[in-house]
This record gives structure tokens, C-alpha cells and sequence, in this order.
């Protein structure tokens, strides 16, 4: 081993500030043996000299070259300093970045152990000019721990994702062999080299240390090579390394990196430029697509399938240099939430547009964007895309003409609709939400796929900024739809649109500022910035720099500071306790909370319709999350988490919910806790989970006086004593033996012999039966659950016979395609599940409790475990095999469900399982006789009825 082990080449090129910093984060490693490379890409200022110095300073440790001439790029001084380096390793340094303190340590040991050709470690983006500092790690997920690769293929991510050379060690001896270098004269040389070295190393070896900071200035006079997005050129090299890392992967043989690599792109890479694209000019968008179409032919079209709808939209329409529909998908691409396109409906599906899909099948299968859900929205929940289509000062006076046209999805807005609206300005800055402006919209006007819309505001007069600490005015337009409203913000994509300057009035003073200017937002949106008067614009600029700017800005940060602490879930906590108990119990209060706030549902829900048919005298609140729609009026709604919801908890006599108030809130001796809990058990629960008891005794002891809070806790089976309750640790005088209240609807729509009035609210017609699909929750990667069967093949065989209700759990939610509309109808919106198990004649189920409560209705049952294995051995577990005591069929794919529906009817399936229910619902519903509401009425509150 030579004595130096390890040489760090830092290059440099007009930036002599930084570079002293740089290279004391190489001398001051816990590693000895580390020399410092430094490479000058002929600087212009000062750089090669603050070299000579560092060097002359160090010697032996530091030695500093100088290129001949600028080459332009990063590629030119690293093959330098390559050739130069003496130790036995080699790592790359810019000079506005760092190593942390034991990267070489780190590096050298994992190679040593290994005998890794290059070894990873993490690279921590340093948001340096932001408050705080932000740090985001680089792909974190490639590091979590150490491992070592025999070849690229056992990890394709990492070519695929971490194409730095800056986070890695490589063995010099292997970067001689392999004939390892940069290419020069073109940028993006990272992801060639990067490639290159991953294809050629015999050994990589990942670490999960954090070796490297790459700091980040958001703010920078000069953007970096690989953000000079606004130049044609920087995608022009960008996709030239990308044809080389192709042919690269080519000649070794890996199509399963190409493909991995060409998902990428499509996800990330074609992104970073598209978001600019509405931001250019006619030129520029042209040889952009004139590049980026070169290139996507040589995606594989399977690539496509694994992105999101949206990203395949905009690489197929550029790809088309479609712009009338490719620029309003970019606009979604930047802001996921609206809806940018009017859609077309095709067959029963939804597409972007309706160009290319009647002439080209893998356009409609890029262009299907049923999944998204936007047929799904009300006009409420829209959030279309408004586009504004002029923009000029009438006069000399503060007035300003807008006018634009709003996107009308599939005709979400119908033609009739009274339709009216208004423009509202609001400080961008959180905190001066109370500075809000509105202004009437003259014109609206239904336009088929559009609204168009035009309005005159007075800035001068109807604009009134405080001025310094609301600088940013941000714009939206309000449309009400027949008194529904929707917000838009205005999306601004012609360059040049918006220009001039405005005349306003401040509040305080012209010399803070006395006229606006339209500016576009990152996300494309018009706002408007303050511009202070140009006689006093230096005294503003001293000002705002001097001891009264320092003494404004510091007092509205404290403001802000006080503002959040005193809204912060922390300080609602003391205000709980310490003011909020310490008020007396309010008599004859009630609390009333399902599924945390989510709905007007459940247990609670039968216990309250029973005091109000009681006509019992007592004051009741609902919590609730979201919107208060559903929730009874005859009750004080107060939203979950909010000061009157604690103080009502604080104050309550009783406490009734299905799930869990908040844990960290006491509840006093005073409070009585009536937990009527949501559902028996199949999956392991409480201390019963392997998760609950890893945890620490301290954790264990936190969770228990949460727990210890309920006072009494509703029972439907001796099988809820042996589960619920016992992986509860609760106490046997907490057990109440009464069944649960949401029941008794079940237990006497058994009796009933007409069918319930849902059917027709519903839409479904009178000869149809009705099957209630309701699997339990997923995570999926978000809320969206993917049903386990195509549902268009399920309503094409069975839509004429049975009308297929879809109920997801409340925490996931599902979207149906339009082609299913009447056979197939999403009532996951609908609060409570027990309405729909009382009209549905059979149920399909995987491992929902659902299934302990719909075996009172006596009928048919289908079970579709999918996922048994993993649900059952990878997940929590089970207390008892579902296979094995299913009451009903059970099936493991959608043809086997297809067949068990074709094969035999419903009427077949009751007969053959009626003594599997009959057990079922003995040994899991055992106190559910239908009278569980009025029995908790009669116990805890008979006292009240009104004399």
C-alpha cells in the first residue's frame, strides 16, 4: 500500500471564494493518507492563484495544475487529475462542495473489506441559501444499507438513478485498466462516465454513510451547467449522453437497464424540460421537439405502462408535436391536481384529447386517462385549468382588462348552468390571508368545451397592499356553477402576455411602493409583485437592508413564530390540559366520533338516532375531518383537532366513538368513554401484533393509558373477549355484552320483505339483484386501490343480471371507468357501509370485518382472499383461517370468481352455506339481537328524557 491512499481531485473554475473551503473538507479527514488534487480549468479571476497558495501551504498534501485553456466542462479537469493522482483510490471534489469528515474513512474500508472496484455512499443536497439550511438526500432508498454487487444487474436503480461520480471511490488502478475517462466538450458527462464505470467494475460496493455535500444555491447569479435549461443546447448534450449510455448498455447486453433507463427518462429527465417548455418561445419549442423526437422513438413503448398516464400523455403528444394539447398536459404535469384538457369519452373510457385515438391504437392506450378519475369530480372538486387570453391596461389608469377561457371537462358544466364569478387578490405571504381583494367578472360565458370569462379590475382603487411584507399577489378566479363553486388560478403560457406596469394605492405609503407588475409564477400562474416608487426606490432599498428593515422583517417573523406556536398541535395540547379540563364537566354533554371524523356512520351514529327517537334532553357534538356534509344538523358540528373540538371533549359527560380519540388527550374521572369499537377481529390487533410488542416498555406503557381510557367497550361475540379485548388488556368490568347498535338495522332488515329505498336513489332497476363488493385497506402507494378484477369484463358478463356496488374502505378510494355506468357504481362516498349490506343480496369480501356483520342478514357470501399468503403471512396476521371457516365460496382469481357467479346462482349459494352462516354468525354475532342501542340508552341514559 503506497503512503497516499486516497487522492480527492477538486476542480475548479472561477471560483476562488469556495475552493479554500472545498479542499480544507479533504485535509481535515479522519483518514491520513489523502492528497488534494486541485485542477484549474483556466480560471479568470483568482482561482489558480488561491491554488498555488493552498498548495504552498501544504505541501506534500496539495498539489494544484492549471489547464492550458477553458474546456468548458467538468470532463476536461478530471481526466487531469486522474492522470495525476498518486493514491490508490480516487474521488471527485467540485469546489463548492464538500466531503463529509470520514468519507475517505468510510470509502477505504468498505473497499478494503470488499475489494470493490467503486464504492457509493449517500449524497446530501445543502439548500445553502435557504433559512434553515434544508438538506434532501439523494435516492436515500439505494443506501439504506451496506451491500456489495457482483454486476449492475442485481441493482439496475442505481445506474438508472445515481449517475453522480462525485458520491463514489474508485479504485485507480481500475480506472487505468478500464480506460476510464470523462468525455469532454459536452455536458451530462456524469451519467456516461457513471454508466461506464458501473458496467465495467467487478465489484460495487453501496454504504449507507453519508460521504458527500452537494451544495445547492437556489438563488445564484450564474445557474449551473445542468439547470441552463433555457438553452437548446443543454437538452441537445443531454440527449446525446443519453444515445451513448444507450449504446453502451447495447454492446454489454443489459435490455433490462435500457428499459429501466428509458422509464426514467420518460418519469424524470423528459419532465425537468417540459416544465419549462410553456415558458419558451415558438423557436426553441420546435428544436426541442425536434431532439426529444429523435430520441423517444427509441424508447421501448412498453416504458410507457410504468409511468403515471400523465407522463406518457406528454411524451406521446410531444413526440406528435401535438402543442394545443401538449402544453395543457404540461400544465398538469406541474399542478397534478387540475384538470387542464377538455377529455373525450371513447367506448366508455376517457382520453386526453380526442385527436390520435381513432387513427393510432397505441395512442389510445397512452392517452387512456380513465384512471385519473377526472369523469369522477364534481364541479365542485374540479380545479380546471383557466387559461387567460388577454391581458392589457385600458387608459393611463390603474384598470387592467382580463379575460380567459376555463377548461369544461366532458361537459361537466352544462350548457343551462347560471354561471357567474369573480377575480380575487391575495398576499401570497402566509400569515396576510386577511389580505383579500375581489372583484366582479362581467362577462361569463358557456363555450362547449370552455367557459370564457372577461372582467375589468381597478387595481388603483380596489388594491390595497400594506406594502414590504406583502409583496407577491397572487390571482384566482371563483366560478359558481348553479351556487356551486370551483377555483381556478390563471395560467398564463403566452411569453410576452402579461407586461406593464400598474398604478396602486398603498395603505401605508408610495414611498413602500406604488404600482404592481404582472409576473408568472414557476407553476405557470399570473400574480403580481409591488414595485416601490422610483424617487424613493434607494431609501425603500436602504431601508429595508438597515436597522428599520431589521427591526420590521424580525418583528413579523416573531408574529409568524407566535402565530404558528399558537396554533401548533403542541400548544392545543396545554391549552387541553391545563385550561380546557380544569372548566366543569358539562351534564348531559356527548361527543360523538366515527372512523376519526370521517364520517356520520357506525355504532355512534345508531346510539345517537336512538336518544334523538328517545326524545332524550342532552347537548350533542359531531366531529368531523374534511367537510361537515352528512353530519346531522341537529347537532353542534365542530371540525377534529380544533380548539372547540378539545374544549367539548374537555368538557363532555360522555365520550362515544368507534376508533380512538386523539391519544394524547386525558380523559377526566368525570368523562364516561364509551368505546363501541368498529368491527370484530380477523387480523391481529393491539398487543396481539408483533409491531406492538418490539416496542419499548415506555411505549408499551403509553399506548396501555390510551387504552385505559375506555370505560366501557361493546362485545358481539365471546370471540371479541378472546381477541379485541384481550389484545386490548382490558378489563372484564369493562366488557359490555350487548352486541353493536349499528347492527340492529341488519338484524331487522332480515325481517323485512321489501327492498330498502336506497335501490332507488341508487338508479338500479327493480329486476336486478345487487352485489356489494367491500375489500378491507390497502396501501397501495397512496389512497388509489386497484380492484383485483377488470371491472368492464365483470360488468359485460354479469351487467344484465346484477348491479355491482363498489365500497372501498374509507381510508382508499377507487375509480371506475364510464363504460361500467348503471352496472357498476362506486358507494365508497356513502358514510355508512350498513345501508348498503342491508339492500345487497350477496357479498364479495376478502378480510373485511364487514362479513361478521352481513352474516346476520342470512345471505349469500363471497370470499376473494387474492392476496391470502401475504395478507396473512407477511402482514400482521390472522386469529383464525379464513379459508377454512369462510361461510361462502372461496375464490382465488377473477376466473374463478366469474365462474362461481356464472355456475351457480345465488339462491344455489344460500342453501348450500346456510349452516357455515348459521355458525358464522354464533360464533361471531352471538349478542347481536337487534336491541343494542336501545339497551345502551336504557344504562347509561334514562335519566334523561325530557319531563
Amino acid at each position: 500500500m503506497s503512503d497516499v491512499a486516497m487522492s480527492v481531485v477538486v476542480i475548479v473554475y472561477n471560483d476562488e471564494t469556495r475552493l479554500p473551503t472545498a479542499v480544507r473538507s479533504v485535509l481535515e479527514q479522519s483518514l491520513r493518507g489523502v492528497e488534494v488534487v486541485i485542477v484549474d480549468d483556466h480560471s479568470t479571476d483568482g482561482s489558480y492563484e488561491a491554488a498555488r497558495r493552498l498548495a504552498d501551504e501544504h505541501p506534500g498534501r496539495v498539489r494544484a495544475y492549471r489547464l492550458p485553456e477553458n474546456s468548458g466542462g467538468c470532463g476536461a479537469p478530471r481526466n487531469h487529475g486522474i492522470r495525476q493522482a498518486r493514491g490508490e483510490y480516487v474521488l471527485f471534489l467540485d469546489s463548492d462542495d464538500v466531503l463529509e469528515r470520514d468519507a475517505c474513512r468510510n470509502f477505504l474500508e468498505a473497499a478494503e473489506t470488499t475489494g470493490a472496484d467503486l464504492v457509493s455512499g449517500m449524497c446530501v443536497r445543502v439548500h445553502v441559501d435557504s433559512r434553515h439550511r434544508k438538506e434532501v438526500k439523494w435516492y436515500p432508498w439505494l443506501y439504506a444499507r451496506t451491500r456489495t454487487l457482483d454486476s449492475i444487474a442485481e441493482l439496475p436503480d442505481l445506474l438508472v438513478f445515481d449517475t453522480l461520480s462525485t458520491n463514489k471511490c474508485y479504485r485507480r488502478r481500475f480506472l487505468l485498466d478500464a480506460g476510464l475517462e470523462f468525455p469532454v466538450g459536452i455536458h451530462y458527462e456524469d451519467l456516461l462516465f457513471s454508466a461506464r464505470a458501473y458496467t465495467a467494475a467487478r465489484r460495487i460496493t453501496l454504504i449507507p454513510n453519508r460521504v458527500y455535500d452537494w451544495n445547492v444555491v437556489q438563488k445564484a447569479d450564474a445557474k449551473s451547467i445542468s439547470n441552463r435549461r433555457a438553452e437548446i443546447a443543454n437538452f441537445a448534450h443531454r440527449m446525446e449522453m443519453h444515445r451513448r449510455v444507450d449504446a453502451l448498455l447495447a454492446d454489454k447486453s443489459l435490455p433490462e437497464l435500457k428499459f429501466r433507463k428509458d422509464v426514467k427518462f420518460l418519469k424524470h429527465d423528459l419532465v425537468l424540460h417540459l416544465r419549462d417548455l410553456p415558458f419558451r418561445d415558438a423557436a426553441y419549442r420546435q428544436e426541442f421537439a425536434a431532439l426529444a423526437r429523435a430520441y423517444l422513438t427509441s424508447i421501448d413503448p412498453a416504458a410507457y405502462d410504468e409511468v403515471e398516464p400523465i407522463h406518457a400523455v406528454c411524451a406521446y403528444l410531444l413526440r406528435m408535436s401535438d402543442w394545443d394539447n401538449l402544453l395543457p398536459a404540461v400544465d398538469t404535469l406541474t399542478n397534478r391536481d387540475k384538470v387542464s384538457a377538455p377529455l373525450a369519452e371513447r367506448d366508455g373510457r376517457v382520453y386526453w384529447c380526442a385527436e390520435h385515438i381513432d387513427d393510432d391504437p397505441f395512442a389510445r392506450q397512452v392517452l387512456d386517462v380513465t384512471e385519473l378519475g377526472y369523469h369522477t369530480r364534481p364541479v365542485g372538486k374540479l380545479f380546471p385549468r383557466n387559461e387567460l387570453t388577454e391581458y392589457r391596461q385600458e387608459g393611463q389608469g390603474g384598470v387592467v382588462r382580463l379575460a380567459g377561457r376555463i377548461t369544461n371537462p366532458l361537459g361537466a358544466i352544462a350548457p343551462g348552468a347560471r354561471l357567474t364569478a369573480e377575480l380575487e387578490f391575495y398576499a401570497r405571504r402566509q400569515g396576510l390571508r386577511f389580505q383579500t381583494f375581489r372583484f366582479p367578472v362581467a362577462t361569463v360565458r358557456h363555450e362547449g368545451p370552455y367557459v370564457s370569462w372577461a372582467a375589468s379590475a381597478d387595481l388603483a382603487k380596489g388594491l390595497r397592499p400594506l406594502g414590504i411584507v406583502d409583496a407577491v399577489w397572487d390571482v384566482r378566479l371563483h366560478l359558481h356553477v348553479d351556487g356551486e363553486r370551483t377555483t381556478t388560478r390563471l395560467t398564463a403560457t403566452r411569453p410576452g402576455l402579461a407586461t406593464g406596469e400598474v398604478p396602486v394605492r398603498p395603505r401605508l405609503t408610495r414611498l413602500v411602493a406604488d404600482r404592481v407588475e404582472p409576473e408568472i409564477s414557476a407553476r405557470g400562474h399570473l400574480a403580481f409583485r409591488l414595485v416601490p416608487g422610483k424617487k424613493a426606490n434607494d431609501l425603500v432599498v436602504r431601508g429595508l437592508r438597515g436597522t428599520p428593515g431589521r427591526l420590521a422583517k424580525a418583528g413579523y417573523r416573531k408574529a409568524k413564530a407566535l402565530r404558528k406556536r399558537a396554533t401548533s398541535g403542541e400548544t392545543k395540547l396545554r391549552v387541553y390540559h391545563d385550561v380546557y379540563l380544569r372548566m366543569p364537566v358539562r351534564k348531559r354533554l356527548v361527543v360523538f366520533e366515527s372512523h376519526l371524523g370521517r364520517q356520520y356512520s357506525d355504532s355512534p351514529r345508531a346510539i345517537y338516532e336512538e336518544m334523538r327517537r328517545q326524545g332524550l334532553d342532552f347537548e350533542a357534538v359531531w366531529s368531523y375531518t374534511g367537510r361537515p356534509q352528512g353530519f346531522p344538523a341537529d347537532a353542534t358540528l365542530v371540525r377534529r383537532w380544533s380548539l372547540p373540538y378539545l374544549k367539548a371533549l374537555a368538557r363532555a359527560e360522555f365520550w362515544i366513538d368507534n376508533q380512538s380519540y386523539p391519544l394524547k388527550l386525558t380523559k377526566r374521572p368525570g368523562t364516561t368513554y364509551i368505546q363501541t369499537w368498529h368491527g370484530s377481529a380477523l387480523k391481529r390487533m393491539g398487543f396481539d401484533e408483533a409491531g406492538w410488542k418490539l416496542k419499548s416498555r415506555a411505549e408499551q406503557a403509553e399506548q396501555q393509558r390510551t387504552l385505559d381510557r375506555f370505560d366501557h367497550f361493546l362485545i358481539r361475540s365471546e370471540h371479541d373477549v378472546r381477541t379485541l379485548a384481550k389484545a386490548f388488556r382490558l378489563r372484564e368490568k369493562t366488557l359490555l355484552r350487548v352486541g353493536y347498535p349499528r347492527n340492529d338495522a341488519l338484524v331487522r332488515a332480515r325481517r323485512a320483505t321489501e327492498r330498502p329505498p336506497l335501490a332507488t336513489e341508487l338508479g338500479i332497476p327493480a329486476g336486478k339483484k345487487v352485489l356489494l363488493y367491500a375489500p378491507t385497506f390497502r396501501q397501495q402507494g397512496g389512497r388509489r386501490f386497484a380492484l383485483p378484477f377488470d371491472v368492464e369484463r365483470f360488468a359485460e358478463e354479469f351487467g344484465d343480471e346484477y348491479v355491482l356496488l363498489v365500497r372501498a374502505h374509507y381510508l382508499n378510494h377507487v375509480v371506475l371507468p364510464p363504460s361500467v355506468r348503471g352496472r357498476v357504481i362506486d358507494v365508497s362516498d356513502h358514510h355508512d357501509v350498513t345501508p348498503l349490506l342491508a339492500l345487497a343480496d350477496a357479498l364479495i369480501t376478502d378480510y373485511s370485518s364487514v362479513m361478521f356483520d352481513y352474516a346476520l342478514l342470512d345471505r349469500p357470501m363471497l370470499f376473494f382472499p387474492h392476496d391470502y399468503e401475504e395478507y396473512v403471512h407477511e402482514g400482521r396476521g390472522t386469529y383464525f383461517d379464513l379459508l377454512e371457516r369462510a361461510p361462502g365460496p372461496v375464490v382465488r382469481t377473477a376466473d374463478e370468481l366469474h365462474s362461481t357467479l356464472r355456475e351457480s346462482s345465488l339462491e344455489e349459494q344460500s342453501v348450500k352455506y346456510a349452516s357455515a352462516r348459521e355458525r358464522f354468525v354464533a360464533d361471531f354475532g352471538e349478542y347481536d339481537e337487534g336491541t343494542a342501542a336501545q339497551r345502551i340508552v336504557e344504562e347509561f341514559f334514562t335519566d334523561w328524557r325530557k319531563a
